[in-house]
Protein backbone atom coordinates (compact mmCIF):
# COMPACT_ATOMS: atom_id res chain seq x y z
CA UNK A 1 0.00 0.00 0.00
CA UNK A 2 1.54 3.33 -1.07
CA UNK A 3 2.31 6.27 1.18
CA UNK A 4 -0.50 8.83 1.29
CA UNK A 5 -1.26 12.23 2.78
CA UNK A 6 -3.07 12.45 6.11
CA UNK A 7 -4.41 15.86 7.13
CA UNK A 8 -5.52 16.84 10.63
CA UNK A 9 -6.00 19.93 12.81
CA UNK A 10 -2.95 20.48 15.00
CA UNK A 11 -2.68 21.97 18.50
CA UNK A 12 -1.90 25.44 17.11
CA UNK A 13 -5.26 25.49 15.31
CA UNK A 14 -3.90 25.09 11.77
CA UNK A 15 -4.06 22.15 9.37
CA UNK A 16 -1.15 19.74 9.20
CA UNK A 17 -0.61 17.39 6.25
CA UNK A 18 1.51 14.44 7.29
CA UNK A 19 2.55 11.29 5.48
CA UNK A 20 0.89 7.99 6.36
CA UNK A 21 2.94 4.85 5.72
CA UNK A 22 0.30 2.09 5.72
CA UNK A 23 1.56 -1.43 6.42
CA UNK A 24 2.54 -3.49 3.41
CA UNK A 25 0.32 -6.34 4.55
CA UNK A 26 -1.80 -7.23 7.55
CA UNK A 27 -1.87 -4.28 10.03
CA UNK A 28 -0.31 -5.28 13.35
CA UNK A 29 -1.02 -1.82 14.71
CA UNK A 30 -0.54 1.91 14.13
CA UNK A 31 2.13 4.31 15.32
CA UNK A 32 3.11 7.99 15.24
CA UNK A 33 6.71 9.03 14.60
CA UNK A 34 7.85 12.27 16.27
CA UNK A 35 10.87 13.83 14.57
CA UNK A 36 13.88 15.47 16.20
CA UNK A 37 14.26 19.20 17.01
CA UNK A 38 16.13 20.17 13.83
CA UNK A 39 14.58 17.48 11.59
CA UNK A 40 11.23 16.99 9.93
CA UNK A 41 8.91 14.27 8.69
CA UNK A 42 11.12 13.73 5.63
CA UNK A 43 14.40 13.35 7.49
CA UNK A 44 16.35 10.22 6.70
CA UNK A 45 15.64 8.71 10.12
CA UNK A 46 11.91 9.49 9.95
CA UNK A 47 11.51 8.03 6.46
CA UNK A 48 13.68 4.96 6.96
CA UNK A 49 12.20 4.00 10.32
CA UNK A 50 8.60 4.65 9.24
CA UNK A 51 9.00 2.56 6.10
CA UNK A 52 10.77 -0.24 7.94
CA UNK A 53 7.99 -0.33 10.54
CA UNK A 54 5.36 -0.41 7.78
CA UNK A 55 7.15 -3.40 6.24
CA UNK A 56 6.90 -5.07 9.65
CA UNK A 57 3.13 -4.52 9.59
CA UNK A 58 2.97 -1.33 11.70
CA UNK A 59 1.43 1.65 9.90
CA UNK A 60 3.10 4.99 10.75
CA UNK A 61 2.06 8.64 10.60
CA UNK A 62 4.91 11.17 10.36
CA UNK A 63 4.35 14.91 10.19
CA UNK A 64 6.14 18.24 10.73
CA UNK A 65 5.64 19.89 14.10
CA UNK A 66 4.43 23.48 14.07
CA UNK A 67 7.46 25.75 14.26
CA UNK A 68 9.73 23.24 12.55
CA UNK A 69 10.31 25.76 9.76
CA UNK A 70 9.65 23.15 7.06
CA UNK A 71 6.01 23.48 6.06
CA UNK A 72 6.41 26.92 4.49
CA UNK A 73 4.52 30.14 5.18
CA UNK A 74 5.29 32.58 8.01
CA UNK A 75 7.82 31.42 10.58
CA UNK A 76 6.00 30.08 13.64
CA UNK A 77 7.43 30.05 17.15
CA UNK A 78 8.92 26.80 18.41
CA UNK A 79 7.03 25.41 21.38
CA UNK A 80 7.59 22.10 23.15
CA UNK A 81 4.03 22.34 24.49
CA UNK A 82 2.64 22.66 20.95
CA UNK A 83 4.69 19.62 19.87
CA UNK A 84 2.99 17.62 22.61
CA UNK A 85 -0.41 18.94 21.58
CA UNK A 86 0.32 18.12 17.94
CA UNK A 87 0.99 14.50 18.90
CA UNK A 88 -2.26 14.31 20.83
CA UNK A 89 -4.17 15.89 17.94
CA UNK A 90 -2.61 13.41 15.50
CA UNK A 91 -3.58 10.48 17.73
CA UNK A 92 -7.15 11.76 17.98
CA UNK A 93 -7.41 12.18 14.20
CA UNK A 94 -6.01 8.71 13.55
CA UNK A 95 -8.46 7.17 16.03
CA UNK A 96 -11.34 8.94 14.27
CA UNK A 97 -10.12 7.43 10.98
CA UNK A 98 -10.12 3.92 12.46
CA UNK A 99 -6.35 3.75 12.92
CA UNK A 100 -5.99 4.37 16.66
CA UNK A 101 -2.24 4.46 17.43
CA UNK A 102 -0.94 1.96 19.96
CA UNK A 103 2.67 3.11 19.71
CA UNK A 104 4.56 6.42 19.85
CA UNK A 105 8.11 6.48 18.47
CA UNK A 106 10.14 9.62 19.11
CA UNK A 107 13.56 10.65 17.84
CA UNK A 108 15.68 13.00 19.98
CA UNK A 109 13.42 15.79 21.31
CA UNK A 110 10.52 14.01 19.60
CA UNK A 111 11.11 11.14 22.00
CA UNK A 112 10.78 13.47 24.95
CA UNK A 113 7.57 14.91 23.48
CA UNK A 114 6.22 11.37 22.95
CA UNK A 115 6.77 10.54 26.62
CA UNK A 116 4.91 13.64 27.79
CA UNK A 117 2.10 13.25 25.21
CA UNK A 118 1.48 9.59 26.05
CA UNK A 119 0.33 10.48 29.56
CA UNK A 120 -2.99 11.73 28.14
CA UNK A 121 -3.38 9.10 25.39
CA UNK A 122 -4.87 6.01 27.08
CA UNK A 123 -4.93 4.00 23.83
CA UNK A 124 -1.16 4.32 23.41
CA UNK A 125 0.18 1.04 24.79
CA UNK A 126 3.92 1.71 24.51
CA UNK A 127 6.53 4.41 23.82
CA UNK A 128 9.91 4.01 22.10
CA UNK A 129 12.59 6.70 22.22
CA UNK A 130 15.67 7.06 20.02
CA UNK A 131 18.49 9.32 21.21
CA UNK A 132 16.12 11.30 23.44
CA UNK A 133 17.35 13.88 25.97
CA UNK A 134 16.38 13.38 29.62
CA UNK A 135 15.93 17.13 30.16
CA UNK A 136 14.91 20.05 27.96
CA UNK A 137 17.80 22.20 29.16
CA UNK A 138 19.90 20.12 26.78
CA UNK A 139 18.34 22.06 23.88
CA UNK A 140 19.96 25.30 25.04
CA UNK A 141 23.36 23.93 24.01
CA UNK A 142 22.51 24.54 20.33
CA UNK A 143 21.97 28.29 20.95
CA UNK A 144 24.72 30.90 20.85
CA UNK A 145 25.06 33.05 24.00
CA UNK A 146 24.00 36.20 22.15
CA UNK A 147 20.84 34.39 20.92
CA UNK A 148 19.82 33.70 24.51
CA UNK A 149 20.53 37.31 25.44
CA UNK A 150 18.39 38.59 22.54
CA UNK A 151 15.50 36.29 23.46
CA UNK A 152 15.68 37.31 27.11
CA UNK A 153 15.89 41.01 26.29
CA UNK A 154 13.55 41.36 23.30
CA UNK A 155 11.18 38.48 23.97
CA UNK A 156 11.98 36.54 20.79
CA UNK A 157 14.63 35.97 18.15
CA UNK A 158 15.10 34.09 14.88
CA UNK A 159 17.80 31.55 15.65
CA UNK A 160 19.73 29.68 12.96
CA UNK A 161 20.07 26.00 13.91
CA UNK A 162 21.40 23.32 11.56
CA UNK A 163 21.13 25.78 8.70
CA UNK A 164 17.44 26.63 9.22
CA UNK A 165 15.78 29.53 11.07
CA UNK A 166 13.64 28.89 14.16
CA UNK A 167 11.54 31.52 15.91
CA UNK A 168 12.32 31.19 19.62
CA UNK A 169 10.36 33.13 22.24
CA UNK A 170 11.01 33.75 25.90
CA UNK A 171 8.13 31.39 26.74
CA UNK A 172 10.10 28.56 25.12
CA UNK A 173 13.01 29.13 27.49
CA UNK A 174 10.62 29.30 30.43
CA UNK A 175 9.02 26.01 29.35
CA UNK A 176 12.44 24.38 29.16
CA UNK A 177 12.92 25.18 32.83
CA UNK A 178 9.41 24.05 33.79
CA UNK A 179 9.21 20.55 32.26
CA UNK A 180 10.50 17.70 34.43
CA UNK A 181 11.05 14.93 31.88
CA UNK A 182 12.17 12.28 34.37
CA UNK A 183 9.10 12.87 36.53
CA UNK A 184 6.90 12.47 33.45
CA UNK A 185 8.60 9.17 32.66
CA UNK A 186 8.22 7.90 36.23
CA UNK A 187 4.47 8.59 36.20
CA UNK A 188 3.86 7.30 32.65
CA UNK A 189 3.31 3.66 33.68
CA UNK A 190 3.59 2.39 30.10
CA UNK A 191 6.16 0.07 28.57
CA UNK A 192 9.17 2.11 27.42
CA UNK A 193 11.92 1.16 24.97
CA UNK A 194 15.06 3.32 25.20
CA UNK A 195 17.41 3.19 22.21
CA UNK A 196 20.62 5.19 22.15
CA UNK A 197 24.05 5.11 20.57
CA UNK A 198 26.97 5.05 23.01
CA UNK A 199 28.88 7.31 20.59
CA UNK A 200 26.07 9.87 20.15
CA UNK A 201 27.83 13.24 19.98
CA UNK A 202 24.63 15.31 20.18
CA UNK A 203 22.77 13.71 23.10
CA UNK A 204 25.11 11.78 25.37
CA UNK A 205 24.49 8.21 26.47
CA UNK A 206 23.98 9.45 30.05
CA UNK A 207 20.56 10.75 28.97
CA UNK A 208 19.54 7.21 28.02
CA UNK A 209 20.63 6.01 31.45
CA UNK A 210 18.50 8.65 33.18
CA UNK A 211 15.43 7.86 31.07
CA UNK A 212 15.84 4.12 31.65
CA UNK A 213 16.28 4.48 35.41
CA UNK A 214 13.26 6.80 35.68
CA UNK A 215 11.03 4.45 33.63
CA UNK A 216 8.85 1.85 35.33
CA UNK A 217 8.84 -1.78 34.29
CA UNK A 218 8.36 -3.18 31.73
CA UNK A 219 11.27 -1.26 30.22
CA UNK A 220 14.00 -2.18 27.78
CA UNK A 221 17.25 -0.72 26.47
CA UNK A 222 18.86 -1.34 23.08
CA UNK A 223 22.29 0.00 22.20
CA UNK A 224 22.52 1.39 18.66
CA UNK A 225 26.23 0.60 18.61
CA UNK A 226 28.06 2.94 16.22
CA UNK A 227 25.04 4.89 14.91
CA UNK A 228 25.15 8.67 14.74
CA UNK A 229 22.48 10.82 16.37
CA UNK A 230 20.49 11.36 13.15
CA UNK A 231 20.64 7.67 12.08
CA UNK A 232 21.84 8.77 8.65
CA UNK A 233 22.91 5.22 7.80
CA UNK A 234 19.93 3.24 6.48
CA UNK A 235 21.26 0.07 8.12
CA UNK A 236 21.11 1.75 11.55
CA UNK A 237 17.58 3.01 10.90
CA UNK A 238 16.43 -0.44 9.74
CA UNK A 239 17.97 -2.05 12.81
CA UNK A 240 16.25 0.45 15.11
CA UNK A 241 12.92 -0.16 13.36
CA UNK A 242 13.32 -3.94 13.63
CA UNK A 243 13.97 -3.61 17.36
CA UNK A 244 10.90 -1.38 17.81
CA UNK A 245 8.68 -3.77 15.82
CA UNK A 246 9.86 -6.86 17.71
CA UNK A 247 9.56 -5.15 21.11
CA UNK A 248 6.19 -3.52 20.41
CA UNK A 249 4.60 -6.74 19.14
CA UNK A 250 4.01 -7.76 22.77
CA UNK A 251 1.91 -4.66 23.39
CA UNK A 252 0.07 -4.29 20.07
CA UNK A 253 -3.44 -5.70 19.54
CA UNK A 254 -3.33 -9.40 18.71
CA UNK A 255 -3.75 -10.50 15.12
CA UNK A 256 -6.95 -12.49 14.72
CA UNK A 257 -9.43 -13.41 12.03
CA UNK A 258 -12.94 -14.74 12.48
CA UNK A 259 -12.53 -17.06 9.48
CA UNK A 260 -11.48 -20.68 10.13
CA UNK A 261 -8.19 -22.11 8.96
CA UNK A 262 -9.25 -24.25 6.03
CA UNK A 263 -6.82 -27.11 6.56
CA UNK A 264 -4.06 -27.90 9.04
CA UNK A 265 -0.85 -29.40 7.66
CA UNK A 266 -0.71 -32.60 9.69
CA UNK A 267 2.33 -34.05 7.96
CA UNK A 268 4.08 -33.12 4.72
CA UNK A 269 7.00 -35.35 3.71
CA UNK A 270 9.74 -34.09 1.38
CA UNK A 271 12.28 -36.72 0.32
CA UNK A 272 15.05 -36.76 -2.26
CA UNK A 273 14.35 -38.70 -5.44
CA UNK A 274 18.14 -38.89 -6.06
CA UNK A 275 17.46 -37.63 -9.58
CA UNK A 276 19.52 -34.49 -10.00
CA UNK A 277 20.85 -32.40 -7.14
CA UNK A 278 17.66 -30.88 -5.74
CA UNK A 279 14.62 -32.82 -6.96
CA UNK A 280 12.24 -33.82 -4.15
CA UNK A 281 9.01 -35.79 -4.09
CA UNK A 282 6.53 -34.29 -1.68
CA UNK A 283 3.72 -36.31 -0.13
CA UNK A 284 0.76 -35.08 1.90
CA UNK A 285 -2.01 -37.62 2.36
CA UNK A 286 -3.16 -38.69 -1.09
CA UNK A 287 -1.35 -35.83 -2.83
CA UNK A 288 2.06 -35.89 -4.51
CA UNK A 289 4.08 -33.19 -6.26
CA UNK A 290 7.69 -32.40 -7.09
CA UNK A 291 9.92 -29.63 -5.80
CA UNK A 292 13.13 -28.62 -7.54
CA UNK A 293 15.35 -25.72 -8.50
CA UNK A 294 15.76 -24.34 -12.01
CA UNK A 295 18.52 -25.65 -14.26
CA UNK A 296 20.33 -22.31 -13.97
CA UNK A 297 21.30 -23.13 -10.37
CA UNK A 298 21.93 -26.85 -10.84
CA UNK A 299 18.43 -28.33 -10.64
CA UNK A 300 16.33 -30.13 -13.19
CA UNK A 301 13.51 -27.58 -13.28
CA UNK A 302 10.90 -30.26 -12.66
CA UNK A 303 8.98 -28.61 -9.82
CA UNK A 304 8.38 -25.54 -7.75
CA UNK A 305 11.29 -24.07 -5.78
CA UNK A 306 10.96 -23.75 -1.97
CA UNK A 307 10.07 -20.05 -2.12
CA UNK A 308 7.62 -20.77 -4.93
CA UNK A 309 5.97 -23.32 -2.64
CA UNK A 310 5.73 -20.74 0.15
CA UNK A 311 4.32 -18.24 -2.37
CA UNK A 312 1.85 -20.87 -3.54
CA UNK A 313 0.69 -21.40 0.04
CA UNK A 314 0.11 -17.67 0.49
CA UNK A 315 -1.66 -17.38 -2.87
CA UNK A 316 -3.90 -20.38 -2.20
CA UNK A 317 -4.77 -19.27 1.33
CA UNK A 318 -5.55 -15.76 0.07
CA UNK A 319 -7.99 -16.99 -2.58
CA UNK A 320 -9.67 -19.49 -0.24
CA UNK A 321 -10.09 -16.88 2.50
CA UNK A 322 -11.61 -14.40 0.05
CA UNK A 323 -13.99 -17.08 -1.22
CA UNK A 324 -15.13 -18.01 2.30
CA UNK A 325 -15.72 -14.34 3.14
CA UNK A 326 -17.55 -13.54 -0.10
CA UNK A 327 -19.83 -16.55 0.31
CA UNK A 328 -20.53 -15.69 3.94
CA UNK A 329 -21.47 -12.10 3.02
CA UNK A 330 -23.39 -13.05 -0.14
CA UNK A 331 -21.12 -10.98 -2.39
CA UNK A 332 -21.36 -11.78 -6.14
CA UNK A 333 -17.74 -12.89 -6.48
CA UNK A 334 -17.57 -15.10 -9.55
CA UNK A 335 -13.88 -15.93 -9.51
CA UNK A 336 -10.77 -14.84 -7.61
CA UNK A 337 -7.11 -15.29 -8.45
CA UNK A 338 -3.86 -14.21 -6.82
CA UNK A 339 -0.31 -13.94 -8.14
CA UNK A 340 2.44 -13.89 -5.50
CA UNK A 341 6.04 -12.85 -6.18
CA UNK A 342 8.89 -13.28 -3.69
CA UNK A 343 12.08 -11.22 -3.67
CA UNK A 344 14.97 -10.39 -1.38
CA UNK A 345 15.27 -6.62 -0.89
CA UNK A 346 18.76 -5.32 -0.01
CA UNK A 347 19.02 -3.15 3.14
CA UNK A 348 15.47 -4.06 4.14
CA UNK A 349 14.69 -5.61 7.53
CA UNK A 350 13.34 -8.28 7.26
CA UNK A 351 14.66 -8.82 3.70
CA UNK A 352 11.81 -10.99 2.35
CA UNK A 353 9.02 -9.33 0.40
CA UNK A 354 5.94 -11.17 -0.87
CA UNK A 355 3.91 -9.09 -3.32
CA UNK A 356 0.34 -10.14 -4.08
CA UNK A 357 -1.65 -9.16 -7.16
CA UNK A 358 -5.34 -9.97 -6.74
CA UNK A 359 -8.01 -10.20 -9.46
CA UNK A 360 -11.69 -10.26 -8.47
CA UNK A 361 -14.22 -11.10 -11.20
CA UNK A 362 -17.91 -10.41 -10.83
CA UNK A 363 -20.38 -7.47 -10.45
CA UNK A 364 -18.91 -6.32 -7.13
CA UNK A 365 -19.39 -2.83 -5.75
CA UNK A 366 -16.35 -0.74 -4.76
CA UNK A 367 -17.18 -1.32 -1.10
CA UNK A 368 -17.43 -5.08 -1.58
CA UNK A 369 -14.08 -5.16 -3.39
CA UNK A 370 -12.46 -3.15 -0.61
CA UNK A 371 -13.83 -5.47 2.08
CA UNK A 372 -12.71 -8.62 0.23
CA UNK A 373 -9.25 -7.08 -0.25
CA UNK A 374 -9.06 -6.25 3.45
CA UNK A 375 -9.86 -9.83 4.48
CA UNK A 376 -7.15 -11.08 2.10
CA UNK A 377 -4.62 -9.40 4.40
CA UNK A 378 -5.90 -11.58 7.24
CA UNK A 379 -5.71 -15.04 5.72
CA UNK A 380 -4.06 -17.58 8.09
CA UNK A 381 -0.85 -17.98 6.05
CA UNK A 382 -0.50 -14.17 5.84
CA UNK A 383 -0.85 -13.95 9.61
CA UNK A 384 1.78 -16.67 10.07
CA UNK A 385 4.24 -14.83 7.82
CA UNK A 386 3.62 -11.48 9.51
CA UNK A 387 3.82 -12.78 13.08
CA UNK A 388 6.65 -15.22 12.50
CA UNK A 389 6.39 -18.86 13.48
CA UNK A 390 7.95 -21.35 15.87
CA UNK A 391 9.91 -23.99 13.96
CA UNK A 392 11.07 -27.06 15.89
CA UNK A 393 13.36 -29.78 14.57
CA UNK A 394 13.70 -33.43 15.62
CA UNK A 395 16.17 -35.98 14.24
CA UNK A 396 14.89 -39.52 13.61
CA UNK A 397 16.77 -42.59 12.55
CA UNK A 398 15.38 -44.25 9.43
CA UNK A 399 14.16 -47.20 11.51
CA UNK A 400 12.12 -44.83 13.76
CA UNK A 401 10.27 -43.10 10.96
CA UNK A 402 6.54 -43.83 10.73
CA UNK A 403 6.35 -42.20 7.28
CA UNK A 404 8.65 -43.25 4.43
CA UNK A 405 11.47 -40.72 4.21
CA UNK A 406 12.19 -41.67 0.60
CA UNK A 407 9.69 -42.21 -2.17
CA UNK A 408 9.27 -45.81 -3.23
Amino acid sequence: MAEKAFTFGCGAGSEVSGHLEPPKGTPRGWAIFAHCFTCGKDSRAAVNISRALSRAGIGVLRFDFAGSGISGGPLKPVSFASDVEDLRAAAKAMAAAGMSPSLLVGHSLGGTAAIVAAAELPDVAAVATIGAPADLQHILRVFRPNDLDTIAGEGEASVLIAGRPFLIRRSFLEAVEGVDVEKSIATLRRPVLVMHSPVDQVVGIDHASRIFVASRHPKSFVSLDKADHLLTNATDANYAAAMVAAWASRFLPSLTTDLPQIEVAEGVVAAETLAGTFQLEIHSGEHTLFADEPASVGGLGTGLSPYELVSAGLAACTVMTMRLYANRKGFPLERASTTVRHEKVPDMMPPDRFTRTIVLDGPLSDDQRARILAIADRCPVDLSLIRGSDVQTDLLNTSQATEPLRPS
